[in-house]
């Protein structure tokens, strides 16, 4: 097993969660954190644990970000008008890694980003090597003509598990996607259930 896959493994088992929708997640089989004391019984949550775990999970699923990317994230959906909540999950699917992902040309998050840091990843016909990188609607993002041929891409579009999203437009064949809109949180097919209003809960203490 790779560190990654292993590092992926223990997420979903410390957060309680199947975090990705992964057929192959030990939380499946071992619903319990890892660790001898696993599968000690825990005692009720407070407020402050519930939105902590709230803040974990959705940090964790963008390819368990840092906290003072994810703190930035939040500081930058306050300040836009509207709902707090919406804006967060707005900026996280506007970015270029998510947006890989979404669209299928990579099986995880973290193989998403690595396409994009490897210079894979073109934006209006502009190499993007930045993960974080925040998408506009009607951008148009693509592999780059020399890395279409890649494997990992092929089976990531063959994959069944997902459907892309309608906010996002995917030409399959020239492994390219439109960025239709900034979708609403509802839209967003997250696998476990999420829930912003507690990160931002968490945040404005």
């Amino acid at each position: 097993m790779t560190k990654r896959l292993n590092s992926k493994h223990k997420v979903d088992r410390r957060l309680r969660v199947n975090l990705w929708g992964r057929p192959k997640s030990p939380f499946n089989t071992r619903a319990y954190p890892p660790g001898q004391h696993g599968q000690t019984k825990s005692a009720k949550p407070s407020d402050y644990g519930i939105q902590l775990n709230a803040k974990q999970k959705l940090k964790s699923y963008y390819g368990n970000m840092n906290e003072r990317q994810f703190r930035n994230v939040y500081k930058k959906a306050i300040m836009k008008k509207g709902d707090t909540a919406e804006n967060l999950i707005g900026l996280l699917e506007r970015r270029l890694d998510a947006v890989i992902y979404r669209s299928k040309l990579s099986n995880t998050i973290f193989s998403s980003r690595q396409l994009i840091n490897h210079g894979h990843v073109r934006v209006n016909g502009k190499k993007v090597n930045i993960a974080s990188y925040q998408v506009r609607e009607e951008d148009s993002i693509e592999i780059r003509d020399k890395s279409k041929q890649l494997a990992l891409i092929d089976i990531a579009l063959a994959n069944k598990e997902r459907e892309v999203p309608e906010y996002l437009q995917l030409d399959e064949k020239n492994k390219k996607v439109k960025f239709i809109r900034v979708p609403k949180f509802e839209e967003v097919p997250y696998p476990v259930a999420m829930e912003p209003n507690l990160v931002i809960e968490y945040y404005s203490r």
